[in-house]
Order: structure tokens, then sequence, then C-alpha cells
């Protein structure tokens, strides 16, 4: 692997204790009692990627990584609670209660002799090769990411001016940019994520190739880009995430019939409702409510879901067939480039298909749709589809207005169940007398 010379140091710059503001404090107590019972049996044991990185930023770390000489065999010999994972790379699971701690054995950079590991484009099929923390740390993928936090004498080991890059806000990847973007497509994702997230300037060198290797996404497995759509989508700056996405002509390889919809705009419509969908979604996790993939999806997808249901309309279909219909023929070309599990697609489909049955404000069937399992996620989105201008703002208000005077009121609540009736004819039994004293 070509490291740019420039930027990587030969011996490593060690950060004691009282020059950096690591506390254990604010590392939890799974990822302490790893690191410590690793180090008493006699292994290496560093807190290692985004947890360093971000406790060094003064953020609290979304999850705890650590990096160790064990071999993920040695490790499942310490912990009773570990389990091993993967196949591309080995991995051990130590479960406390509810919190997981990855550990992961150092690993060396690719080497020539193991061309087999790769595919005719350069990227990595296997990357089991163990090695020291020096390979461990050259390996990476941005500089931030490759200091490690040691808990023998709690320093911050810098290979790569790491600590220099955090200070000037710049995200630079490891190595020469074009060969590591070919090993591993989904770092261009992980550039535009982390400079979304953390606010960071993207350095030159690493930014130059991302539009002319963008279409390497294809070769990703789909269900793979399904976890990274969650993490660009789903972590809090979904908005910045989009636009860095769509800056890199990355967004297109993501969500192909989305990116042409939004070149097509009519009256900002398209685009409107996606950002109002993300600028939703990222309140939510500000406020700490919770996000469904479901109806993240059903927003990135619904432009091209929409303009189908149009043309399938004047081709004569009735609205809620045609948004069958429609909703059907997106997903299906969807998932060949980004996997959306049943369990989130079937509850999608069912936003959209309800949002043809909300014109319908006469009789019985507002409180049929109503009592609808999916109804509340229907009219949310019926909501932002008005607060976008694409749909009647007086519908969305009817709706407002009839959840209201519909709504149980506590004497409903509270009224006790009604006494089920004796059938007529039957013999009544009798209750078995009672012994003095119960």
């Amino acid at each position: 692997m070509d490291i740019t010379k420039e930027k990587i140091i030969v011996e490593p710059v060690v950060i004691p204790r009282d020059q950096h503001c690591i506390s254990r404090a604010n590392i939890s107590q799974a990822a302490l009692k790893v690191l410590y019972r690793l180090k008493d049996a006699g292994f290496q044991a560093h807190l290692v990627g985004g947890g360093v990185r971000d406790l060094l930023l003064g953020r609290e770390p979304k999850d705890f990584d650590v990096a160790t000489d064990a071999t993920p065999e040695e490790v499942k010999s310490v912990f009773r609670s570990c389990r091993l994972i993967g196949r591309r790379f080995r991995l051990a699971h130590v479960r406390f209660g509810r919190e997981i701690i990855e550990v992961a054995t150092f690993r060396a950079g690719h080497r020539p002799e193991h061309a087999d590991h790769q595919t005719d484009t350069g990227m990595l099929l296997r990357d089991n090769v163990y090695g020291t923390i020096e390979d461990d740390a050259l390996r990476r993928d941005f500089t931030v990411n490759a200091l490690y936090y040691n808990i023998r004498d709690f320093s911050v080991i810098d290979y790569a001016s790491g600590m220099q890059d955090l200070r000037d806000g710049l995200l630079r990847l490891m190595g020469e940019p074009e060969t590591r973007y070919r090993e591993d497509p989904v770092r261009m994702l992980r550039a535009a994520r982390f400079a979304a997230k953390l606010g960071f300037r993207i350095e030159p060198r690493t930014e130059a190739p991302i539009p002319d290797l963008a279409g390497l996404l294809a070769d990703v497995p789909a269900a793979r880009l399904f976890e990274e759509v969650l993490k660009l989508f789903m972590s809090g700056h979904a908005v910045a995430s989009f636009e860095k996405l769509r800056q890199y002509g990355l967004f297109g390889e993501l969500f192909p019939d989305t990116e042409q919809a939004l070149a097509g705009q009519e009256q900002d419509f398209p685009h409107t409702l996606v950002l109002k969908g993300l600028e939703n979604t990222d309140r939510r996790v500000a406020e700490g409510k919770p996000v469904t993939p479901a109806f993240l999806f059903a927003v990135l997808l619904w432009e091209p879901v929409r303009l189908r249901w149009l043309d399938l309309q004047g081709e004569g279909m009735s609205p809620y067939t045609a948004l069958q219909v429609a909703g059907g023929d997106i997903l299906e070309r969807q998932l060949a480039r980004v996997s959306i599990p049943r369990r989130f697609s079937t509850p999608m489909r069912e936003i959209w298909t309800l949002q043809s049955r909300f014109a319908h404000t006469r009789g019985k069937r507002p409180h049929r749709l109503a009592a609808h399992p999916r109804f509340r996620a229907a009219y949310d989105f019926l909501l932002l589809r008005a607060e976008a201008g694409e749909a009647d703002g007086a519908l969305a208000g009817w709706w407002t207005d009839f959840q209201a005077e519909h709504a149980p009121g506590p004497a409903a609540e509270e009224a006790p169940a009604p006494r089920r009736r004796r059938r007529r004819g039957g013999r009544r039994r009798r209750k078995p007398a009672r012994a003095e004293g119960e």
C-alpha cells in the first residue's frame, strides 16, 4: 500500500496523559473492562478510531472500538461473552449486558502476494493479514481515525499527524487516494459522512478522485450500502450528508431514480420535500426521538414514485392501484443499488399507498383510514408533502382537525368494559363455598 510519505511519521508521536483531554470518566465501563482485561492477560490494548477522535474533539462517542495484538481466538479465550463474527474482517464482539465492544486484531496493509484477495478493479475481498500496531495504523482510512489511546499509560499514539489534522479541521485519507478508494469504494461515502458530521474540510488530494470514482459503488454489495445509508442519514447530520453526496456525485449511485427526479425539479417540489424530510430526521435525532428507516426511505424515494404514479394514472389506472404499482416498480429498481429489508420496505410502501386514501373525507372512509396501523406515519408524510407544497395544505389541515375532533376522551378511555351477557337457558354455576378465614 502506497503511503503518503510527507504525512506519515515513521516514529509515532506519543502524547502523554497530561497533554490531551481524554479521561477514563468519559469512556464506557464496558470498554474499560475489555481494555484492562486484555492488558492483564498480557496483550496490547488500545481504544482506536472514531471513539478516540470524538473524545479528543469533546464529543460523546457513539461507540468504542478496541484494537489489540491478540488474535480473535485469543480474545475469545479471555471473555466468556465473546462471539466471533465476519468473513472479510474477523472480529470479536464482547457483550456486557446490552453493550457490545468490538475488538479487532492489528492488521497489516494489503500485500502484492495476496493478489487473489482483490477484484479486477482493486477492491479488497479479504483483509485478514495480521500485523503490528504500526501496520494497523497505516492501513486505516483517515489520519484522524489513526489515533490510539493506550490503556497501559493513558497516552495517545499518533502515527499520521492525526492530531494536527484534528486541530486544522481537515479530513485526509491515508495513502494514495485513488488506490485506497479502489480497495474499498465505501471510503468515499465515509469521507462525505465524516465531513458532514465533523464539519471538516476534505483535503484536496483526498477530494479530487471522488467524482470520477463514484461509479465503483456499483461493485459494493447492496446490503452493505444499506448500512452505510443509515449511518449517513440517521445520525443527526442527514442534510449535510445529502449535500455532500450530491456535491461529489455519490447520491446518484445510491438513489439513481431520485437523482434523476431531482435533476428535473418542478417548482422546487422534489428538492424541498427531500430536504424537509431530512431536516425532520435531524430534528428528531437531536431531540432523542426515534427515527425509522421506513419513513426515511419513503422520503428519499417518494419523488420518482410520485412521477410514476402520475404517469400510470394518465394511462387510466385508479389512483390507489397506480400508487401500488409505482411503488413496486421504483422499489424493484432501488433494490439493485441499496437493499431495503422487508421489515422496512413493507411499511414504506404502506405509507405511500395510503396517500391516495387521504383524498376521501366523506362517510366512513376517514374512520377506516384512521384505524389503519400505519395511519400516523402516513399522516406525518402527508404533512411533509403539504409543507413542501406538493400536497394540498387544506387537505392536511382537514385531517389534523379530524383527529382532534375524534380523539378518544378521558371518559371513553376510563369506561369500564361491558358486562358479558349470560347465555339464555344456560345453567348458572354455583361458586364453591369459601372456607372460613379466606
